[in-house]
């Protein structure tokens, strides 16, 4: 409900409201509002009930300027750190057979998809660069689960893993920064417009509703 935009970002909901909607008691409600705090898509105010959390495209655009940054330190350190056997296992495990048949659900295709980022962060042997990284890819959680919808970009997040893996491989540097800087930019691009779009119609329902 959140991530399609059926909760308006900002809008206040209720256990009660929750709970009749659902057919549940409140003590389930309740517990999954606290999940949801816990991964960032709701904010639970004293006093004042709780809040789907806001989507500012601004603060999204800085997350991904941030991420980039990363991300091209991640590769430099990765290039030289990384050994060949390693690399290996992640070309085998993001080769064009291993793409999906059929859509997998979006949460598992972010989960892949953020485990290759942070496989090379890994891989950087720099522990705070990576825990960065892991800090800028929560916040943007949320918005990157939207890339994945249309299940053609799935298919393109192999190709893409795929071939920035190869640069690396061959100590291609240059080609590494260049592919992942498209890579990411890409999926900002997708996730971004896909974010404008539906709240832009859920502003036209709350206008009619």
């Amino acid at each position: 409900m959140i991530l399609g935009f059926t909760l308006y970002p900002g809008e206040r909901v209720t256990e009660n409201e929750l709970a009749t909607r659902f057919g549940v008691s409140r003590t389930p409600v309740r517990e999954a509002l606290q999940r949801l705090a816990a991964e960032g898509y709701v904010t639970i105010r004293p006093k004042q009930g709780c809040f789907i959390r806001e989507i500012d495209i601004e603060v999204i655009n800085d997350y991904y300027e941030v991420r980039i940054a990363l991300e091209m330190q991640v590769l430099e350190l990765a290039c030289v750190s990384m050994s060949d056997a390693r690399l290996r296992k992640l070309v085998t495990a993001w080769a064009p057979a291993q793409v999906p048949d059929k859509p997998p659900p979006v949460e598992t295709m972010v989960t892949r998809d953020e485990g290759f980022h942070m496989a090379l962060a890994g891989g950087s042997g720099n522990a705070v660069l990576a825990s960065y990284l892991k800090d800028v890819n929560d916040h943007i959680h949320i918005v990157r689960r939207l890339d994945f919808t249309h299940y053609e970009r799935v298919d393109q997040t192999y190709a893409e893993h795929h071939a920035i893996l190869q640069h690396l491989l061959d100590r291609d540097l240059k080609g590494a920064r260049s592919l992942m800087l498209r890579h990411i930019r890409k999926s900002a691009d997708v996730a971004k417009a896909i974010t404008l779009t539906q709240l832009a119609q859920q502003r036209i329902r709350a206008r009619v509703n």
